[in-house]
């Protein structure tokens, strides 16, 4: 899923206020983390992860690997923490400003 830079500033305003509901710690990116963070994306479409100090993963692989593996895209990636967006398919909460 590609964003277009508006879309991004939107999701940013977005996600700005909201707390992390998925943290990575000293095991790293585990398949425990990607099912948690693909049950918090069904249920909120917008959500930070956050990489713990202890973690071992990098920030940037992380993000790529759980856009990949979750269908969703990387809206942003700050400091060491992630803010992935994910559409719900049948009860859309976000509205995104039009492409183009």
């Amino acid at each position: 899923m590609d964003l277009t830079g508006k879309q991004r500033r939107h999701l940013r305003a977005l996600g700005h206020h909201l707390d992390p509901v998925v943290q990575l710690g000293k095991a790293g990116l585990t398949d425990g983390v990607v099912t948690a963070a693909d049950a918090a994306l069904e249920r909120h479409e917008l959500v930070k992860i956050r990489l713990g100090t202890e973690c071992p993963d990098e920030l940037d692989d992380v993000a790529d690997t759980l856009s990949e593996r979750l269908r969703a895209a990387v809206a942003q990636t700050l400091g060491r923490t992630i803010l992935l967006y994910r559409r719900h398919p049948k009860e859309p909460k976000i509205t995104l400003p039009a492409r183009g």
